[in-house]
């Protein structure tokens, strides 16, 4: 059996091991990115001078509300996290940590991840124009729409895209617009036939919609939940699966029918 005093010295040596560890982990790179909430960008406005959307080939409505698709800001696939970013993180409501495979490909520099953005939201940017041409009736042989909008990667403008190209070719088909003058902001992917899908970071893109003035936000319907946790105090949630579940909402919300709003 041990004396105390060997016992102590035991268990002394044990911990050291520990302790180390400790050290280690507090100072060494984690495989996490920490995130918050980002930019926001009115799709019916401009950009670097130029317009976001533009149509040839068909009249264009003038709009006086705004369409804010909604970004987070995360730390680089290269950035060192270590344990104390970690630790103020999880306990700030503004901040969230993801492992950071499900931010960045693996194995990608930043300048690859960069690339792969851009590709991504390229490709949104194709199908929100087609999924709003079919929305309203009009082939893409005869109605062009360029989308422009720097600095933003990914494909989680694309139900944004979508709604403003709607509203500058018909707004809510009655005379006015279909922001009814707010400023809605909302989150979603979407396929050329208007469904919409889920994007992530929604607690965190709903408190920069706040920030910016957004008393609307239209979130993917699977995702009620994450809008839910951080949801700003005056921004109502409309949960959406296709592009035709957002027209309608902004339509009614227009009208002031209730029922037919949806809500998380």
């Amino acid at each position: 059996m041990f004396s105390n005093l060997s016992r102590a010295r035991a268990l002394g040596l044990c911990a050291l091991p520990v302790v180390a560890l400790l050290a280690v982990a507090g100072t060494a790179p984690l495989p996490f990115s920490v995130a918050q909430p980002g930019t926001t960008a009115d799709v019916l406005g401009s950009d670097e001078g130029r317009p976001v959307i533009t149509i040839t080939g068909a009249p264009v409505r003038p709009t006086t509300g705004q369409l804010r698709m909604t970004t987070i800001l995360a730390t680089g696939p290269s950035a060192e996290i270590g344990l104390g970013d970690l630790a103020d993180a999880w306990f700030r409501g503004d901040r969230a940590v993801y492992p950071r495979a499900m931010v960045y490909p693996a194995g990608k520099s930043d300048a690859e991840v960069e690339k792969h953005n851009l590709r991504q939201m390229k490709e949104s940017q194709d199908a929100a124009a087609l999924a709003a041409l079919n929305h309203v009736g009009r082939s893409p042989k005869d109605v062009k729409v360029t989308l422009h909008l720097a600095d933003v990667g990914g494909p989680s403008a694309g139900l944004l895209f979508s709604l403003g190209i709607v509203d500058k070719l018909v707004g809510d088909g009655a005379g006015g617009e279909l922001t009814g003058g707010r400023v809605v902001a909302g989150t979603g992917t979407i396929d050329a036939d208007g469904t919409v899908g889920a994007v992530g970071g929604v607690s965190l893109k709903t408190q920069a919609a706040g920030r910016d003035g957004a008393t609307v936000f239209l979130v993917p319907k699977a995702e009620c939940d994450d809008a839910e946790a951080e949801l700003p105090k005056g921004v109502r949630l409309i949960p959406v699966t296709t592009l035709d579940d957002a027209v309608a909402s902004l339509k009614a919300l227009n009208k002031g029918q209730e029922p037919k709003i949806p809500r998380c």
